[in-house]
């Protein structure tokens, strides 16, 4: 069953990129970064929490985004209290990071920013 998952959610992400024009916000799986990073096309983590009100505020400002036809990458959405050992493999210490990669290079990170011409930018950096 969690393979099924992991290919589905492949498949949607695949098909997302090759017709994406626009932001596209995920749920994060290895899969979709992976699917990402392997066709070399942008892509970005927000590490995420429910809890946490810079998150929140962020949030928004991706959902604000979201269609934005100058931003044709998908933001995986990492739910930062289960993904520990992402956490640990990335150095991230804190909820509200953000990783922007071109494949799998690194980009941009950033943490605690909420100022949507900043986080505009960082998710610019990709392509």
């Amino acid at each position: 069953m969690k393979s099924l998952r992991h290919v589905l959610a492949m498949l949607a992400l695949l098909l997302s990129l090759g017709s994406a024009q626009a932001l596209n916000i995920q749920p994060y799986s290895p899969a979709a970064l992976q699917a990402a990073q392997q066709a070399g096309r942008p892509v970005a983590l927000h590490f995420h929490a429910d809890w946490c009100p810079t998150c929140r505020a962020q949030e928004k400002v991706f959902q604000s985004l979201k269609g934005d036809s100058s931003l044709p990458l998908t933001l995986l959405v990492v739910n930062y209290d289960k993904e520990r050992e992402l956490k640990r493999a990335l150095k991230v210490r804190a909820q509200s990071t953000l990783i922007v990669y071109r494949g799998s290079q690194e980009t941009r990170r950033s943490g605690g920013e909420t100022e949507a011409a900043v986080l505009r930018d960082a998710l610019k950096s990709a392509l």
